[in-house]
């Protein structure tokens, strides 16, 4: 079987020596004679996978001892409705920020909670962008400022997050463990894993720990944060499999130099990506330069047909997941941690012949 070049915003591409380590102990996971998704979260072999996959994050992400991380389920959608029923209490208002897609379903989640302030709205501009820091006006005694860092579908992604009065809640789903970040600026982060982390089914939430005291006794317990703080994220089933390979895939980051390497391979990924881009007037980038996305690069073709022909011949040439969603249409090349550089090299060279033949 040819392995292809997985372009997809997500479930997206995993490292491939994490698959490989993963189906190598899929049946009998090291000798135990049955896979860890049989075996008991409580057990010992799953103990172990639990509290590595914890310790890489915090290792990676330098998380200070003020926060816990957490594995739940649910994804971002769950925690756009979590998040506000932990930290927004029935007098207090949370300021939001309007970016795109995400951030709106946040909104309008939260909206459903309690009482919200869109400080910033630039969702359905195009080309898209993040709202600018001197754009923030923020509320007097604000619970929180929530923003999401990276929109997937537009491709626009805060660069340097703003510094803000209030504690700042951050879905970071599409860019987490893509640079390094200094988590004590934040209150809370909270990221689905199916992008840069594993396969889907985990959700990895990082909350400083005074806020999880914040929720009243009308959130029901297995919605609190702090439920989950207190049983190391072992009050209900864990999804184990997707936590063994977020251990897996963690590992994987430690190897390759960490975070500050990540970031330097991401960035070259993009620039040479966004220069093919920006060498020609056939393809056009769909976010302003100072905002866009080291993960999610969106351009526009001449035409629908064109898209439509692009999508079919990448395909195959053994480029999949490149349609852009179905909200704006277009390209969409999603080049986490995982996508090699020669996979961005190879789809290049492919819009380069595309071009030839077509522009």
């Amino acid at each position: 079987m040819q392995r292809v070049y997985n372009f997809s915003a997500g479930p997206s591409t995993l490292p491939l020596s994490v698959l490989e380590e993963a189906q190598a102990n899929l049946v009998n996971h090291e000798g135990l004679g049955l896979s860890i998704m049989e075996d008991s979260h409580r057990g010992k072999p799953y103990t172990a996978i639990h509290e590595e996959a914890l310790q890489n994050l915090r290792d990676l992400l330098q998380v200070p001892a003020t926060h816990s991380v957490l594995f739940l389920t649910g994804g971002a959608s769950g925690q756009f409705a979590m998040v506000p029923m932990n930290l927004l209490g029935p007098d207090d208002v949370a300021d939001y920020t309007n970016s795109g897609a995400w951030a709106s379903k946040a909104i309008k989640e939260a909206r459903d909670v309690g009482r919200v302030h869109v400080i910033a709205d630039c969702g359905k501009e195009r080309p898209a962008r993040v709202p600018y820091e001197e754009e923030l006006t923020y509320t007097e005694g604000a619970a929180y400022l929530h923003l999401t860092s990276n929109e997937t579908i537009s491709g626009a992604q805060w660069q340097q997050f703003p510094d803000a009065p209030v504690p700042i809640v951050a879905d970071m789903s599409s860019d987490i463990l893509s640079r390094p970040l200094d988590v004590s600026k934040f209150g809370l982060i909270y990221a689905g894993a199916q992008k840069n982390l594993g396969p889907a089914g985990v959700t990895v939430v990082i909350i400083r720990n005074d806020l999880a005291e914040r929720v009243t006794s009308r959130v029901p317990i297995i919605y609190r944060y702090q439920t989950h703080i207190a049983d190391n994220s072992l009050y209900n089933t864990p999804p184990c499999f997707p936590i063994y390979v977020l251990m897996l895939v963690t590992r994987w980051l430690k190897a390759q130099g960490g975070l500050s390497a990540m970031a330097e391979i991401n960035a070259r990924k993009a620039a040479k990506l966004y220069a093919a881009i920006d060498a020609t007037d056939f393809y056009r980038g769909t976010a302003i330069p100072a905002h866009r996305s080291t993960m999610n690069v969106t351009f526009r073709l001449p035409s629908e047909e064109l898209e439509a022909a692009f999508v079919k011949a990448a395909t195959a040439a053994h480029m999949v997941g490149l349609k852009g969603h179905r909200s704006v249409g277009g390209i969409r090349a999603s080049i986490y941690n995982a996508m090699p550089e020669a996979g961005v090299d190879a789809l290049i060279d492919f819009m380069r012949e595309f071009e030839a033949r077509n522009g």
